[in-house]
């Protein structure tokens, strides 16, 4: 069965803006856009260090950017999942109404296979480029803001500690509850709403693997670990307080949650940031599954399987909110 092409979600107006592709060079300064006398160095981690990305400008002047950074996982520029492209959804609804958008393909886009490498990281994954995205957008606009969605909005704060440039902070369903803890709570959710997606003794397996990411023995040599993941990512992951990072911070943030998502909840994720970022705004999106489409009743896998486009809620409180 073919899959669907995607089309443009009704709030967004092609004839408003253009687009362009560039490379992104995590290595090139003050430029972050690779030019012919700044050869690229591979990343250690991920194996390149430029990814290629899409600029897009709308027709009229703008002086706010964004850089968008999407979820865990080898996503392209777009958040491809299933028929679906969130952040491209995103980035037209956006530049429709004069923002300016940066979207890349993340380092493991083309090469998944990085994740599982010894040495991988989220912060290997994320920051080198987001900083460079950030650079080459500054050429453009004169502020930038950073929109992470999932994992994307956990780093975002850290980018911006690292990144003078960042002039805000959206993060749309940024978890704060351990990433391995999380699992095993999914885990026994998708048990009760989509059995079959749950193989006998996959739970069990989760908590073994949890318990190995909480020990004090966790070491770089330590197998067997969620997700095949290697304990390069949870020991760095152990390092990262997302919350006491984003707290820290002297730019404004805004965080949206979706009220039916069951991967980063109201309830379990959602607490420590209103209680560790109070000067943040905080928006509940309750129609919202974890991808910020609208739907009722309780979310499950099969809706990142069906058609469907970013609420246009969450782009007008976006807009509204942009310093």
């Amino acid at each position: 069965m073919l899959m669907p092409t995607w089309t443009p979600p009704p709030y967004a107006d092609p004839t408003t803006f253009t687009e362009r592709d560039l490379t992104l060079n995590a290595t090139a300064l003050p430029s972050a856009v690779t030019r012919p006398e700044t050869p690229a160095r591979p990343d250690a981690v991920t194996g390149t260090s430029t990814v290629p990305g899409t600029l897009t400008l709308p027709n009229r002047g703008q002086r706010t950017g964004v850089v968008l950074l999407p979820g865990a996982g080898p996503f392209d520029r777009d958040g491809s999942s299933g028929p679906n492209k969130p952040m491209k959804d995103l980035a037209w609804g956006l530049a429709s109404q004069g923002i300016a958008v940066l979207r890349y393909d993340k380092p493991t886009a083309n090469r998944p296979e990085a994740m599982l490498d010894p040495g991988y990281t989220m912060t290997a994954d994320y920051v080198p480029h987001g900083k460079a995205a950030v650079r080459a957008l500054a050429e453009y606009v004169d502020r930038i803001v950073l929109i992470g969605h999932s994992m994307g909005g956990k780093v975002a704060p850290k980018i911006a500690t690292d990144e003078p440039l960042v002039a805000g902070v959206v993060i749309m369903a940024g978890d704060t509850q351990p990433m391995h803890h999380a699992a095993v709570r999914v885990m026994r959710y998708l048990a009760e709403t989509s059995p079959e997606a749950v193989p006998p003794g996959t739970i069990e397996l989760f908590q073994r693997q949890a318990a190995a990411v909480d020990s004090p023995d966790l070491s770089p040599e330590t197998t067997d670990l969620p997700f095949g993941l290697p304990a390069s990512f949870w020991l760095d992951l152990r390092t990262y307080d997302q919350v006491a990072t984003a707290a820290k911070l002297d730019v404004p943030i805004l965080i949206l949650q979706g009220g039916r998502d069951y991967q980063v909840t109201v309830a379990d994720d959602l607490p420590a940031w209103r209680t560790g970022v109070p000067n943040a705004t905080v928006t509940v999106l309750d129609a919202d599954n974890h991808l910020f489409f609208p739907g009722t009743g309780p979310s499950t896998p099969a809706d990142y399987q069906t058609e469907g486009h970013l609420d246009p809620e969450a782009i007008t409180t976006i807009l509204n909110w942009l310093p």
